[in-house]
């Protein structure tokens, strides 16, 4: 079972040089010595650190804006709350523990992803989650964000907000318009 608590997206050919750039920035906010390692899914990388990975994600945030041109390899950075197997009822429990972290009145969305793992289609999966959650669905501008990674046998799970990923691509886009 994947530990992780952040990953981390780069190009598919870039991964070397991708790792070496999340361990610079850990080391920079203090973390000297992150589990750094691929996933099973070609440009995925699962990073344990113990730093906060919101914290992480902010700070990150943070030098891209006083310097873009420092992330050359890594596109997106995303927290990890838990992880369960990638099978229906597991990825449900893993939900249902996290369910209660969309507050009530609160409008949420769910982003799923899927690599590497070809079982059933996105829309079924994500039917079957959403119904777990009992709030109003905004697709455009929630306040929170249900994200489910499935990766392989296994599936990471994070309740965050929009502001709690951070992707060198978005960015550049939101800066260029």
């Amino acid at each position: 079972m994947y530990n992780f608590s952040l990953l981390v997206s780069c190009p598919w050919t870039l991964t070397g040089r991708a790792r070496r750039e999340i361990a610079y920035f850990l080391r920079q906010l203090g973390d000297e010595k992150p589990t750094i390692k691929p996933t099973v899914a070609r440009g995925i990388i699962g990073v344990k650190t113990r730093l906060n990975s919101r914290e992480v994600v902010q700070k990150l945030i943070s030098f891209f804006n006083q310097n873009p041109s420092g992330f050359q390899y890594t596109l997106k950075w995303v927290p990890v709350d838990s992880w369960a197997d990638s099978d229906i009822e597991s990825r449900e429990g893993a939900v249902q523990k996290l369910r209660n972290k969309v507050k009530l009145g609160e409008r949420w969305r769910m982003t799923l992803e899927k690599r590497r793992y070809t079982q059933y289609h996105k829309i079924d999966i994500i039917r079957t989650l959403a119904e777990l959650i009992g709030e109003k669905v905004d697709l455009k501008n929630p306040d929170t964000i249900l994200r489910i990674d499935i990766i392989g046998k296994y599936a990471g799970v994070s309740v965050i907000s929009p502001s709690e990923m951070f992707s060198t691509t978005k960015l550049n886009v939101d800066e260029a318009n």
